[in-house]
């Protein structure tokens, strides 16, 4: 295992602890700052938090009764690693929301994921969905987005797919232990995401599939992402519990209209008319997504701070790379790119309405 044990058992015994959700594992690591710390705490420390009084009773007692050595075995045998929060290699995205869980990860999740897209839908997709799942994903892959999903049936599965036919990246975040794959029919599916991409779940090795898992497991996918895409959602759909928890996490909401009379696009009908943004092409996700909290590479080695440049042509990406987050006078924005001075203004234009650059005082532009 690539990680320093050393450095994530404490914090994966803690979560082990029957009662210690996602909120109290917060509301503990607040107070007491370190997973080590909380298992050495008295108990009444512990009660001061608020927590019941038989979870503190089973936190006393975790080093005695959470057994490491059989995770340890498993995550080895699977190929699986552990991520803790302040690996440098845990998701920066993820990092930033209210419950930041340790990771099992089987795969790789590599920097340029931060550019990453969930796509859901119903577990019973009708033909248009799928269809429009596949066109859309197809063409945010290629653009260079990473395809964020939760491996079940129906949108999720053809999200999947459709990421890895187009030759991107596809991260599927499980409610189970990575040591089983569920539901069953997608043993295969899973092995090719975790060799192009990574299989991801918050649960320990052998836990079995169990719907209190899956809201859980819904924030990772919102939290991972920069956006959430909603293909196709009955009004009861778990897509739509994922989108409210992006927009909590103060993600960008996207859904995809569908025909007035079919059940099965209600729940995306409704997010449109609170807010969601309606989307008919991968164009309209990438020029809405907001600046990036941080830079991120792409697979060719660049580096872009806003989605939306994955969309620029040869010129218009040569004349923002001269453009500084300080005033950059135009002139030198000519000399930089190598282009004639009608080029680069015609280019600048394009960029300042797709929200890429703005004017400055005088003859000076500015990245925002």
């Amino acid at each position: 295992m690539s990680n320093d044990r050393g450095q994530v058992a404490d914090l994966l015994r803690l979560s082990m602890v029957h009662g210690v959700g996602p909120r109290t594992m917060q509301i503990l690591l607040e107070r007491f700052e370190s997973a080590t710390a909380v298992l050495d705490a008295p108990a009444d420390q512990l009660a001061e938090t608020g927590v019941a009084a038989k979870v503190v009773k089973a936190i006393g007692r975790a080093r005695q009764d959470v057994d490491l050595e059989e995770q340890w075995k498993l995550c080895e045998k699977h190929g699986v690693d552990l991520l803790a929060p302040s690996s440098p290699a845990y998701p920066r995205a993820l990092q930033d929301i209210a419950d930041p869980p340790i990771l099992f990860v089987r795969g790789q999740i590599l920097p340029q994921d931060a550019l990453g897209i969930a796509v859901v839908g119903s577990r019973h997709a009708t033909y248009y969905g799928k269809t429009q799942a596949e066109r859309l994903t197809s063409s945010l892959a290629r653009a260079g987005l990473t395809i964020i999903s939760g491996l079940a049936r129906g949108i999720d599965a053809v999200a999947h797919r459709a990421a890895m036919a187009a030759g991107g990246r596809t991260l599927a975040v499980l409610g189970n232990g990575l040591d089983t794959v569920y539901p069953p029919e997608h043993k295969e599916l899973a092995e090719e995401v975790a060799q192009q991409g990574a299989l991801i779940a918050e649960v320990p090795m052998g836990a079995p599939p169990d719907k209190r898992n899956f809201p859980k497991r819904n924030r990772i996918i919102s939290g991972m992402s920069l956006g959430i895409l909603v293909v196709e959602a009955g009004e009861a759909s778990g897509a739509l519990v994922t989108a409210r928890l992006a927009l909590e996490q103060d993600r960008d909401v996207f859904a995809v209209p569908g025909p007035i009379d079919s059940r099965m696009s209600r729940g995306c009908h409704q997010l449109i008319r609170d807010g969601a943004k309606l989307v008919e092409s991968a164009e309209d996700i990438l020029e809405e997504l907001g600046p990036l909290v941080s830079p991120a590479p792409t697979a060719d080695g660049k580096t872009v701070h806003r989605p939306a440049e994955l969309l620029l042509n040869e010129i218009e990406s040569a004349v923002l790379a001269v453009v500084r987050t300080a005033p950059t006078s135009i002139d030198e924005v000519i000399s930089g790119s190598g282009l004639t001075a009608p080029q680069v203004l015609s280019t600048l234009s394009i960029l300042e309405m797709r929200r890429l650059v703005r004017r400055h005082s005088g003859n000076f532009v500015v990245r925002p």
